[in-house]
């Protein structure tokens, strides 16, 4: 293939660079491979460019991609340490993050905290999994609600009135202040929630791939998270359902997950009462998110505490541009071949 552009010459060989690259090979490693193996004649700094404009391509890299395997593991850790963290303190659990990370990580029960929120942890921690899952679907569906339901939840004994995976079957509603009287409000009648929710999966999947800003991110988030909390589909555990789904925009435009940090708690609450207790309950042919100055301050709030999540990439993706120096100083033939479970770690995501 001599004379033709390196864009031409790799291409019948993509998927291989890739896989390597995806691998943790340096651009380094895998331009020898392919020079050896192939016959080619390529710089590292071709494979390089033929990989960015491949995964331009192909759609936007998850806030994970391109790491190597050690990194994107301790990454995804870390991430699911603070998300998982942050979601049940705000519902009142008390295990604190070291904790979290010990029962997570090591599988240690704390002594002290009664074994409920153990579950919540797990529980929460496999809804993140299955949050990854749901990235390379064309939609979210009413099952996968309901599977993220069954995990966040509690294993108890059959309510019918009270079901675990499957919308309410009575009434709900939340308690706040209003003129130093206190007052309750209503969410969605258990009647009109299939409906309701029917309306929301439909303007939430049109959202899908609409947050490659970290602006519209944002808004996609907190589109998603207002409209179902004032649902409220759930008997419980509507809170933690929202802020895990109404990340997959936020993870399909290449970003971190938005966490709200438990020491916003506060905060937070007080916005979503201030926005049920102004609307009031929800009919079913009634507007997801009417306007209200509680959007706004949601948006600001989610603006100011992102950095949670983002600071964890930023040093991840440091320590893999120093990795790669590092590996593209070091002849091929003087690094160690990498074990069958480093090149089939990348399958775990």
């Amino acid at each position: 293939m001599p004379g033709k552009p390196f864009q031409s010459k790799l291409l019948p060989y993509a998927d291989e660079i890739l896989a390597r690259l995806e691998a943790g090979g340096s651009y380094r490693q895998v331009a020898e491979i392919l020079n050896r193996k192939h016959g080619l004649a390529v710089t590292h700094n071709a494979v390089f460019s033929f990989a960015n404009r491949r995964r331009k391509k192909q759609g936007r890299q998850l806030f994970y991609e391109g790491l190597s395997p050690d990194i994107r593991e301790q990454l995804l850790k870390q991430v699911a340490a603070c998300w998982t963290h942050d979601s049940t303190a705000i519902e009142g659990n008390t295990l604190t993050l070291g904790e979290t990370v010990k029962v997570l990580e090591l599988g240690l029960t704390i002594r002290g905290k009664p074994l409920r929120e153990h579950q919540e942890v797990y529980g929460h921690a496999r809804a993140i999994d299955l949050i990854y899952r749901m990235l390379r679907q064309p939609a979210v569906t009413e099952e996968d609600l309901f599977a993220l339901h069954r995990a966040v939840m509690d294993p108890s004994p059959l309510d019918v009135l009270n079901p675990v995976g499957n919308w309410k079957q009575s009434d709900n509603g939340t308690t706040g202040v209003v003129n130093g009287q206190i007052t309750y409000k209503t969410y969605a009648d258990p009647l009109d929630v299939p409906m309701l929710m029917k309306r929301w999966l439909a303007e939430f999947n049109r959202t899908l791939d609409a947050a490659r800003r970290p602006e519209a991110a944002i808004d996609a988030y907190v589109r998603a998270h207002m409209g179902f909390v004032r649902i409220h589909p759930f008997f419980d555990g509507n809170g933690r359902v929202a802020r895990l789904i109404a990340n997959i925009p936020v993870l399909r435009g290449g970003h971190p997950p938005i966490v709200v940090p438990k020491e916003r708690r506060s905060d937070y609450i007080e916005l979503l009462w201030d926005y049920q207790n102004a609307l009031g309950t929800i009919g079913r042919k009634s507007p997801l998110m009417p306007p209200h100055p509680a959007i706004k301050r949601f948006t600001d709030l989610l603006k100011e505490e992102w950095q949670c999540t983002l600071v964890l990439v930023e040093a991840a993706r440091k320590r893999e541009d120093e990795l790669q120096k590092v590996k593209n100083q070091v002849p091929l033939w003087l690094q160690p071949e990498r074990t069958e479970a480093e090149k089939t770690c990348t399958q775990k995501h």
